[in-house]
C-alpha cells in the first residue's frame, strides 16, 4: 500500500530501486538473507519500513521524479500521501500507531 501510494503520488517517475536493480541484488547473499527474514524490515522496491521505538512505524521511499515538476513540492505530497496510506492500512487492521516518513528523490527523468 505505500508503493502503490508513492507511485500514485503527480510526478513520481518510479521507486528508486527500480525491478532491474532488485534483480541484480538477488543474486548476493546478503540480499537472499534479507529475503529470508534475517532483516528487521520488510523492503519492496523502494520502499523499506521498519519499526520504531515508540511503537510506530518509519517508512523510508527512495524514488525519481519527473524533471517538469518541482521536487519539494512532489515530495512534501507524497509524504503525505505515504503517511495517510500506511496510517489508514494500520487502523484498519486494529493497529492505529503513529507514521512518519522520509522520502529520498534519487534522480529526475
Amino acid at each position: 500500500m505505500a508503493a502503490r501510494a508513492a507511485l500514485d503520488a503527480p510526478g513520481v517517475a518510479a521507486l528508486q530501486p527500480t525491478l532491474a536493480d532488485r534483480l541484480a541484488l538477488a543474486a548476493f547473499p546478503v540480499h537472499r538473507a534479507k529475503a529470508a527474514g534475517a532483516a528487521p524490515y520488510h523492503e519492496a522496491a523502494g520502499i523499506r519500513c521498519e519499526p520504531t521505538a515508540d511503537g510506530g512505524w518509519h517508512v523510508e521511499v527512495r524514488c525519481i521524479l519527473h524533471a517538469d515538476r518541482r521536487v519539494v513540492d512532489v515530495a512534501r505530497q507524497l509524504r503525505e500521501d505515504v503517511r495517510t496510506a500506511v496510517a489508514a492500512y494500520l487502523a484498519r487492521h486494529g493497529s492505529a500507531a503513529p507514521v512518519t516518513v522520509t522520502v529520498t528523490v534519487t534522480s529526475t527523468v
